[in-house]
């Protein structure tokens, strides 16, 4: 059974234990422990790409598919005496109800492997949209609910806060845009600023401090433009190159080849398919990217990137892939089936109110104890939450090989101040 665990602990695994131990622990100390899962040795699994349900410009709406079901009826799990929302689009079509089953299973799964969890969820379907949301939030409430978990889309997410605000009680919801964070509303995903700030942390520490940029011109893009504008000078480096690009992958490469000269890394942020086509681009305008160290973000965990030769010893920031092969293994023995990569954060919000719930009694979701700077460790590793509502991981730096990713710099067992 997996157990809670001091971040600050210098092991590289968890430790299965029965409960916290806060005997003589100060708040802060005691704030800083999450069940999380062990991570166990490797087993063998499907890795899926962050870029499916990760970031808010391929999850933030719908998939224009086709129409969604009929709602699913309102299901509970676990009977304990702390009732936990848990708002996902089960009936939403496609892909989107696909990934909300799983993320449905995570949370059921956390709440199995926490021993005698005194926690009760109150599963919604929000049909996909933000009216169904509002809703199921609703409902929630009037049933007791002390926490919401979810939603998924960005465009339901001010619904449900709308309601959790009147109720004076906070929502961590799933969504990885941003703009939507805030005023009790918490994300917990993979946010693209956490990517960059990582990468070009790394980068610097090893010397490359002039940087070439080209990203996309979409909404990923302008996040990841506005985190890495502010995150290379922060660590005394320079951007010696910027370009957006759209379908002409072309132009913006041949630009930015030409300032290669002056430049000792090259970062690309866009998901695997467009990371290729932009290498390959840059590489017919005459940039040779051995002699350059390419950076990328946790989209680059991709078969794409890695059987792509241009972009071979390219790295790039993602949470370390042990904790999600060992939480893959457990799912398929329970479900017989493999998890959407995303599934880890019903697990850990799970995990996380069922630990809050145990070590905190009244105050146990209230902003001070969410917004702990100690953070949580989940299957993801390490993680935790500003004032502002986004996150902050401590993640791995992986480098491109044919065989897959390889871990460079391992995940911090701490945060900084």
């Amino acid at each position: 059974m997996p157990g809670p665990r001091d971040p600050r602990s210098s092991s590289s695994e968890e430790s299965p234990v029965q409960g916290p131990s806060i005997s003589g622990a100060t708040r802060r100390s005691a704030l800083g422990l999450l069940l999380g899962a062990p991570l166990l040795s490797a087993c063998a699994g499907v890795q899926q790409s962050l870029s499916q349900f990760s970031n808010p410009f391929s999850s933030s709406s719908p998939p224009p598919a086709q129409p969604a079901g009929p709602p699913q009826q309102a299901t509970t799990a676990g009977t304990g005496g702390v009732k936990v929302a848990v708002i996902l689009p089960l009936s939403a079509a496609g892909n989107a109800g696909l990934a909300a089953q799983s993320m449905r299973n995570a949370a059921e799964m956390a709440l199995a492997e926490f021993q005698n969890p005194n926690v009760q969820l109150l599963i919604k379907d929000d049909n996909g949209s933000p009216q169904g949301a509002q809703q199921g939030a609703q409902q929630a409430v009037d049933e007791g609910a002390e926490i919401i978990l979810g939603p998924l889309f960005a465009q339901s997410v001010p619904a449900v806060a709308q309601v959790a605000r009147a109720r004076g009680i906070s929502v961590i919801a799933f969504s990885t845009d941003s703009s939507i964070a805030g005023r009790g509303v918490y994300l917990l995903s993979f946010l693209p600023e956490s990517d960059v700030n990582r990468i070009v942390e790394y980068s610097a520490s090893i010397g490359k401090r002039s940087v070439a940029v080209l990203v996309p011109d979409n909404a990923y893009g302008n996040v990841v433009e506005a985190a890495v504008k502010a995150a290379v000078p922060r660590r005394g480096g320079r951007i010696v190159a910027f370009e957006k690009y759209g379908a002409d992958r072309a132009t913006p490469a041949r630009t930015v080849a030409q300032q290669l000269g002056s430049a000792d890394a090259l970062f690309i942020a866009d998901d695997g398919d467009a990371v290729v086509t932009v290498a390959d681009a840059m590489t017919a305008a005459g940039a040779n990217l051995r002699n350059i160290q390419l950076l990328g973000t946790g989209l680059w965990d991709s078969p794409r990137v890695y059987a792509s030769q241009n972009l071979q010893g390219g790295l790039y920031a993602a949470p370390d892939p042990a904790g999600f092969r060992a939480f893959s293994g457990r799912y398929r023995t329970k479900y017989g089936a493999e998890p959407i990569r995303t599934a880890t954060l019903a697990y850990d919000a799970v995990a996380l109110v069922a630990a809050l719930a145990r070590t905190q009694g009244t105050t146990r979701f209230a902003p001070d104890v969410l917004t702990n700077p100690s953070g949580f460790a989940g299957i993801d590793g390490l993680f935790r939450f500003r004032a502002d509502g986004t996150n902050e991981r401590g993640l791995a730096v992986m480098k491109v090989s044919t065989g897959g990713g390889v871990a460079v710099a391992g995940s911090p067992k701490s945060f900084g101040a």
